[in-house]
C-alpha cells in the first residue's frame, strides 16, 4: 500500500519517486513513545534535535528518504514556531495521521513541559536573590546573554544573506531601540523584502519610510532609550494580573511570529511578560537559563513566563498557546505545505520579517545585557564569565556545550559573585 499513488498522496510524497518510504504501521500509543524518547534526549539545541531524528528516523529506521526529510525542513525553517518540533508532529502524520502527529508532538514536547513547570513552581516558591543560589543564576544570567549572542550570530548567516536584509534587520533594530512596535516593524520588513525581490526598490523604500512614519505617530512603546529613562525603567513596571485568556493570547502571538527559530520569540514574550509588569528582566533571564539545561526546545521558557503570569494554570495556557501554530501548521496544512518553498512571494515576505526579527533579538540582547549589568557586583568578573561562556559556545562544538557553559557559567558567578566577592 506504501507504494500506491493514493498512499503517496496522503504521505505528501511524489508518486513515482523510488527513493519512496514508510514508517511501520505502529499504535497511536507506540507512537507517542517513539518520540517521548526523542523528547527524553532532546537536548543542545534544535541542530542537536534535528540531528538525531534524521539519524534515527531516517537514516537508521527509514521512516523516510533523505531528500524528503531535507524538504520537510525547508518548510518549517521558512514557518514560525520550532522546527523540530514541527517535524515530529508531521513525521508522525506520517505514521498515524492526524492523531498520531498529535501523539508524536505531545510525545516530543512532555518531558521539557513537565520539567519546566516544576522548576517554574521550585524558583516560584524560592527567594533566589536571597539565598546561596543568587550568585550561581548571576553568573548563568551572564551565560544567557552569550547564548543569545551566539544565536543571534548563527540566525542572521541563515537569514542576512544580501544587502536588503541587512539593511532591514539593522532598520529593525533601530526601530526596537526607540520603542517602535513590532506590530509594524514586522510587516514592513516582508513588505520592502518582497518588493525588493520583485525589483521595485522604490516602493520597497516608501514601505519602510510609511512604517517610520506610522511608528513615530503611533508613539514609542518600551525601548532601550525607554528603559534607561527615569522612571519607564522596565525592572520597575507596576505589576499586573492578566487573565488566562490573555495569557494564552500572549503565547499564540510569540508562537506565530517565532520566525527562524526558538530564539526568535524572546522579544515578544519579553514585551508582554517583562513590559506588562509580569516578571522582571532578570527574573526572565533566569527562565532562559533554566530552558538552556532542559531536554526540549528552547521554546518551553514560555512555560515559566506563563507561571509567573498566572501560576500553574497560566504555565499550561502559555504553553498551548505557543505550541498550538506548531501542531496546527503541521495538522492542518500536511499535504500543501511544500507550496510555500515554490511561492516565490510569500517566501519573499517571510524572509524579510525573519530579518526584522533577527533585528529585534539583537535589540533585546543589548537591552537585556544593560539592565544585567546594572545588577553585577563586579563588571570585570561579569565579562570574564561572558567571554568564557562565549568561547565554550564558538569553539566546542559538542550538543552539550549549552548545557556545560550554563553550568560552567553557575560556578564562575557562585565563586566571582559569592565567595570571592
Amino acid at each position: 500500500m506504501s507504494g500506491s499513488p493514493s498512499s503517496a498522496a496522503k504521505s505528501g510524497l511524489r508518486a513515482g519517486d523510488p527513493s519512496e518510504l514508510s514508517p511501520p504501521v505502529m499504535s497511536q500509543w507506540q507512537i507517542f513513545v517513539r518520540f517521548l524518547r526523542f523528547g527524553l534526549l532532546a537536548w543542545g539545541g534544535p541542530v542537536a534535535q534535528i540531528a538525531m531524528i534524521r539519524r534515527e528516523l531516517v537514516d537508521e529506521e527509514r521512516w523516510l528518504s533523505s531528500g524528503r526529510f531535507n524538504r520537510l525542513l525547508a518548510v518549517y525553517q521558512v514557518l514560525p514556531g520550532p522546527e523540530a518540533h514541527e517535524l515530529c508532529v508531521h513525521i508522525g502524520m506520517l505514521a498515524g495521521r492526524r492523531l498520531g502527529g498529535i501523539m508524536a508532538g505531545l510525545g516530543f514536547m512532555l518531558p521539557g513541559f513537565v520539567l519546566m513547570f516544576a522548576l517554574s513552581w521550585l524558583y516560584f516558591t524560592i527567594d533566589i536573590g536571597q539565598s546561596a543560589l543568587g550568585p550561581i543564576f548571576l553568573g548563568v544570567q551572564v551565560a544567557v546573554i552569550a547564548l543569545i549572542v551566539r544565536a543571534v550570530h548563527r540566525i542572521g548567516e541563515h537569514v542576512l544573506l544580501d544587502r536588503w536584509l541587512w539593511g532591514i534587520g539593522i532598520a529593525s533594530a533601530v526601530a526596537a531601540f526607540l520603542g517602535a512596535s513590532f506590530w509594524i516593524t514586522l510587516p514592513a520588513a516582508g513588505l520592502a523584502y518582497a518588493l525588493a525581490k520583485r525589483e521595485q526598490p522604490v516602493l520597497a523604500i516608501v514601505a519602510l519610510l510609511a512604517a517610520a512614519t506610522l511608528a513615530y505617530s503611533v508613539g514609542p512603546e518600551n525601548g532601550l532609550l525607554q528603559s534607561l529613562s527615569p522612571g519607564l525603567a522596565m525592572e520597575g513596571a507596576a505589576a499586573q494580573q492578566p487573565s488566562l485568556l490573555s495569557i494564552f493570547l500572549s503565547g499564540l502571538k510569540a508562537g506565530l511570529l517565532t520566525f527562524g527559530g526558538a530564539y526568535t520569540v524572546i522579544p515578544f514574550l519579553r514585551d508582554d511578560a517583562v513590559g506588562n509588569g509580569w516578571m522582571t528582566d532578570a527574573q526572565f533571564l533566569d527562565g532562559l537559563a533554566l530552558s538552556g539545561i532542559l531536554p526540549a526546545p528552547l521554546i518551553i521558557f514560555s512555560t515559566f513566563v506563563g507561571y509567573f503570569g498566572g501560576g500553574p494554570l497560566g504555565a499550561v495556557a502559555m504553553t498551548v498557546g505557543i505550541f498550538l501554530p506548531a501542531f496546527g501548521f503541521s495538522l492542518l496544512l500536511h499535504d500543501r505545505l511544500e507550496k510555500v518553498v515554490e511561492n516565490r512571494l510569500l517566501h519573499s515576505f517571510l524572509e524579510g520579517v525573519a530579518a526584522g526579527v533577527v533585528g529585534l533579538i539583537a535589540a533585546t540582547t543589548v537591552e537585556l545585557a544593560v539592565t544585567l549589568v546594572q545588577r553585577l557586583p563586579s563588571l570585570p568578573a561579569g565579562l570574564l564569565v561572558f567571554v568564557v561562556a562565549l568561547a565554550v559556545l564558538y569553539l566546542w562544538k559538542s550538543k552539550m556545550n549549552v548545557v556545560i557553559a550554563a553550568f560552567g557559567a553557575g560556578f564562575l558567578g557562585w565563586l566571582l559573585f559569592g565567595v570571592l566577592r
